[in-house]
Formats: structure tokens, C-alpha cells, sequence
């Protein structure tokens, strides 16, 4: 995998992070700013292990003249679903407002 591949997952990385809230049942109390940098994040890392790894299958499909990977982006969407779910737990934990939420 070159650097353009890495580029690709940032990119894919914003719509990731939003899938993950989305899969994640419940209210998360993070941003979209921060949901989509842990998808960016969990997109490149996803790329990374899958590179190390030499993971890849034959299920593949094209998206704008790329070749993409089924199991490359359930492991990118694995990530990102532990990522968000990780920051929703230790967001209050942050929470600088100290009014109280009803």
C-alpha cells in the first residue's frame, strides 16, 4: 500500500467516524470535530494493520477508479466503532461545563 492509499483512508476516514455514532446505539456526548478525527485516525490505523498484517481478501469493489477491500474497511470500521465508543465513555470524564445537563 503506497502513500496514496494512506491519503484515500483519511479521506474515507470523516464518513467512518460518522458511521461508527451512527452504529453505536445511545447518545454520545462528543463532537463531530472529534468523531470525525477518530474516524480519520481508525481509517489509517485500519490501513496500517492490514498493510503489516499482509491482510486482504478477494472481495473487493471500486469506488471512483480504486480497488477497495472488504475486510481493510471492516477493519477500519471495527476501529472507529471502539474509538467513538471509548471517547463517549471518557467524555464526562473531560467535561469542563459544570452546569448541570437535564
Amino acid at each position: 500500500m503506497g502513500v496514496d492509499d494512506y491519503l484515500i483512508a483519511i479521506g474515507f476516514g470523516a464518513i467512518l467516524g460518522i458511521a461508527a455514532r451512527i452504529i453505536i446505539p445511545g447518545k454520545q456526548r462528543i463532537g463531530l470535530l472529534l468523531t470525525v478525527l477518530i474516524g480519520m485516525g481508525a481509517a489509517v490505523a485500519g490501513t496500517w494493520i492490514s498493510d503489516q498484517f499482509d491482510l486482504g481478501s478477494d472481495a473487493t469493489f471500486e469506488v471512483l477508479g480504486r480497488t477497495l477491500d472488504w475486510l481493510v474497511i471492516g477493519i477500519q470500521v471495527g476501529i472507529a466503532v471502539v474509538g467513538v465508543a471509548l471517547a463517549a465513555v471518557l467524555a464526562p470524564t473531560f467535561d469542563t461545563d459544570r452546569r448541570t445537563r437535564s
